[in-house]
């Protein structure tokens, strides 16, 4: 297969992803559309390491697997923290944390 198609779907999944985020109002599917955008550019990067015909993009794939993971460890105990002061997990609930 071409890269580009690769870079294709990685686009596809990236606009996906950024309207998910900009349209949802629930916390749990904003971090869902959030892991997704982080998908693409890690298709993206391990695609520009095979074009390159070098493991850099692959290594930094790897690094922003390891921020996903610890984001979402993060984002899902405010998130749990939130849902029991307020029982919703709505993203405009977030303002709970502002006192």
């Amino acid at each position: 297969m071409r890269p580009e198609y690769y870079l294709l779907l990685s686009a596809l999944l990236f606009a996906i992803g950024a309207v998910g985020v900009l349209v949802r109002r629930n916390a749990v599917v904003v971090f869902m559309c959030i892991e997704l955008m982080l998908n693409a550019v890690n298709l993206t990067l391990v695609t520009f390491s095979r074009i390159n015909g070098d493991l850099n993009g692959q290594v930094m794939a790897l690094f922003v697997m390891v921020v996903a993971a610890c984001e979402v460890v993060v984002g899902l105990a405010i998130i749990t923290a939130v849902f029991r002061a307020r029982q919703s997990s709505s993203v405009d609930d977030a303002n709970l944390l502002k006192y």
